[in-house]
C-alpha cells in the first residue's frame, strides 16, 4: 500500500517530533555528538533500528512512508520506543495502515478520564449519563442515572451488576436471559481477550463462569459476535417510572480508549412505538 504524499508528510512529522523529544541516554544509548549537516535532535534513525532490533534502514523506510504495510509488531515497537500517547498511537495507525489500532498501546489505557467529565455528566438532563472505565467501574454519573436503581444505589461496576446481581437479573433488567445477557456477555469476553493481563477482568469472567445462572449462558455466548450497545433498545424497570425501555448511546474519550461515555434514554411503556431514526448528513451536489 503506497501512502499519499500528505500522509507520508504527516507520518514523518509525527515520528521526527517524537524522536527529537527522546534523549538517547534515557534509552541506554550514547548521546549523539553534534556534527555537520542536517541532524534531528534526540534519537537517530540508526539508533531506532538498534532499539527496534531491525535491519539497518528499516526505520528510515518506515518514517519516510516507503515500508509497505508495516505490521502490528513493528508499529507497537515504534510506539513504545517513541513513548507515544494513546492518541498518537491511533494517529500512527491511521496514517500507516488506514485503520484504527486493534488494541490499546498501554495497559492502563481506559482506566481514567479527566475530572472535567464529572461536570459534563452533571449537566446532562433528559437522559441518564455515566462514564465507566475499561473494567466497567463507574467513574462518574448524573442524578438521573442514580434514580434508575432501587434505593437510588447505582452499582460500582456495571458489568458485574448486570451479569451477577440477582436484583438486576430479576427486577431491573426485564427479559434478562434473552434481551440483556446475549448482548452484554460477548462484550466481556471481547474485553478479556483485548486485555489478557488485566486481573480484574479475568476475575470477573471467572465469577461469571462460576455462577449457576450466568455461567451456562456465558459459555453459549463464547462464539457469538459482539453486538455493540450503541443504539440498542432494551427493556428495564425504572425504580421511579416503572417499566419501559432504555436506548443506549455510547462514545469513547479520544485520550482514554476503553473508557465509555454512556447515555441512556428512557421511554416508559410496554413497547417502543417509535424507533429513533438514523442520522445522516444531507446530500450535497
Amino acid at each position: 500500500m503506497r501512502l499519499a504524499a500528505s500522509d507520508r508528510h504527516s507520518l514523518k512529522q509525527l515520528l521526527q517530533e517524537r524522536r527529537a523529544a527522546i534523549d538517547p541516554q534515557s534509552a541506554g544509548l550514547p548521546r549523539r555528538v553534534p556534527g555537520p549537516g542536517r541532524r534531528a535532535a534526540g534519537l537517530s534513525q540508526e539508533q531506532m533500528d538498534e532499539l527496534l532490533d531491525r535491519a539497518p534502514g528499516t526505520y528510515n523506510r518506515f518514517e519516510n512512508g516507503k515500508l509497505a504495510n508495516p505490521g502490528n509488531a513493528l508499529l507497537t515497537d515504534v510506539a513504545r520506543v517513541l513513548r507515544l500517547t494513546e492518541q498518537e498511537w491511533a494517529v500512527l495507525w491511521r496514517l500507516a495502515r488506514k485503520e484504527s489500532p486493534p488494541h490499546a498501546l498501554h495497559r492502563d489505557s481506559g482506566m481514567s478520564v479527566p475530572g472535567v467529565w464529572q461536570r459534563v455528566v452533571d449537566q446532562v438532563t433528559g437522559a441518564m449519563a455515566y462514564i465507566n472505565d475499561a473494567e466497567w467501574n463507574v467513574l462518574a454519573h448524573n442524578e438521573e442515572y442514580r434514580r434508575l436503581f432501587p434505593r437510588s444505589e447505582p452499582p460500582g461496576n456495571t458489568m458485574r451488576w448486570m451479569l451477577l446481581d440477582p436484583e438486576a437479573r430479576t427486577e431491573v433488567l426485564i427479559d434478562w436471559g434473552t434481551r440483556w445477557a446475549p448482548v452484554v456477555m460477548p462484550q466481556l469476553r471481547h474485553a478479556v481477550k483485548l486485555r489478557p493481563h488485566n486481573a480484574a477482568l479475568a476475575r470477573l469472567e471467572a465469577d461469571v463462569l462460576d455462577d449457576p445462572v450466568a455461567g451456562p449462558l456465558y459459555r453459549e455466548a463464547s462464539t457469538a459476535p459482539i453486538p455493540y450497545p450503541d443504539g440498542s433498545e432494551r427493556p428495564v424497570r425504572h425504580a421511579v417510572h416503572g417499566p419501559g425501555w432504555v436506548t443506549t448511546c455510547v462514545a469513547e474519550p479520544v485520550t482514554s480508549p476503553g473508557a465509555r461515555v454512556m447515555l441512556l434514554l428512557f421511554t416508559p411503556g410496554a413497547s417502543l412505538a417509535e424507533r429513533h431514526p438514523v442520522l445522516t448528513a444531507p446530500l450535497t451536489s
